[in-house]
């Protein structure tokens, strides 16, 4: 019933496009990361779902950089996590978020080329690559804490992810080395050593949601073109479900080129919560204070 529900909804999306004057309407701009849970977005910029919405998509490398281009190149929406979210509404308290697409459950991870009980002993300071101003950051803080690493001592390298791969590529392997990572870069990773010490799924006490964010001058102006595109992505996420193959050949270009098998092995690690969201999950947000009063 509910495939059938968003079959039809999509339909009347797609008849509603031929008599709209959404062409007429100021586009809609939104910043994304290369991070599976966004692929959905991906997917629907590829099908050329996007272009008669008026919705035009920039996608970047990093965390930071989505949330550096939303603030300083007048974008109207932008995805991340609730760190990300947590930075902006400093500086703009009337943002929120308006679409879920998945929460971590591995798909976030601290890797290393060494175990836990090496870093433990080790003697000097321990490189550790991440974005430091995004999630990266809380997700390390909480495997140290996890593992009881606060007396260590830790050199930081804040790097994009692709940049995180080529450092560590080039840097003596004697050397202890941490990795703060997500999906699909950790493949890269463990082609160079690195293994995975903890994750969204095991070892860290940490909740780690992704999401579409604007503020509400902008949600006033784009309403519409912001819920049509909400049932373009549960669309994309059955096309998903129903084809992997055909959805992995499409945004396959936005994921930094991992392998079909590694794509396939990557949706393992999230959980898609863009339908709804479990008893559970709302408490854990309502103890995070993430508001979801607003979701399409």
């Amino acid at each position: 019933m509910k495939t059938i529900k968003i079959l039809f909804l999509f339909a009347l999306t797609v008849i509603g496009l031929s008599s709209c004057s959404s062409k007429e309407d100021k586009p809609l701009k939104i910043v994304a990361n290369s991070w599976i849970g966004y692929s959905p977005l991906f997917y629907a910029k590829a099908s050329g779902w996007l272009e008669p919405l008026n919705i035009e998509l920039s996608t970047v490398v990093s965390l930071g950089e989505s949330l550096h281009i939303y603030k300083s190149s007048n974008k109207d929406a932008f995805t991340g996590t609730q760190y990300e979210f947590s930075q902006a509404y400093q500086k703009d308290n009337t943002l929120m978020p308006i679409m879920m697409f998945d929460r971590s459950n591995g798909g976030d991870m601290v890797m290393g080329n060494q175990s836990v009980e090496s870093l433990k002993s080790a003697t000097s300071p321990i490189n550790v690559y991440l974005e430091i101003n995004s999630i990266n950051y809380v997700v390390f803080k909480d495997f140290i804490k996890q593992n009881k690493l606060e007396d260590k001592t830790f050199n930081f390298i804040n790097k994009d992810q692709l940049k995180i791969v080529s450092a560590i590529a080039e840097a003596p392997n004697h050397e202890p080395k941490i990795a703060v990572t997500y999906i699909p870069y950790n493949y890269s990773l463990e082609k160079h050593g690195f293994t995975t010490l903890a994750s969204t799924r095991d070892g860290l006490n940490l909740l780690v949601l992704d999401a579409l964010y604007t503020n509400k001058e902008s949600f006033s102006l784009h309403q519409e073109q912001f819920k049509r595109l909400k049932i373009l992505i549960d669309r994309a996420i059955q096309d998903l479900q129903n084809d992997p193959k055909l959805f992995y050949d499409k945004v396959n270009p936005y994921l930094e080129n991992s392998s079909f098998e590694e794509f396939q092995s990557g949706l393992q690690d999230i959980v898609w919560i863009n339908q709804s969201l479990s008893p559970q999950l709302i408490e854990r947000l309502n103890q995070a204070q993430f508001p979801i009063r607003d979701l399409l």
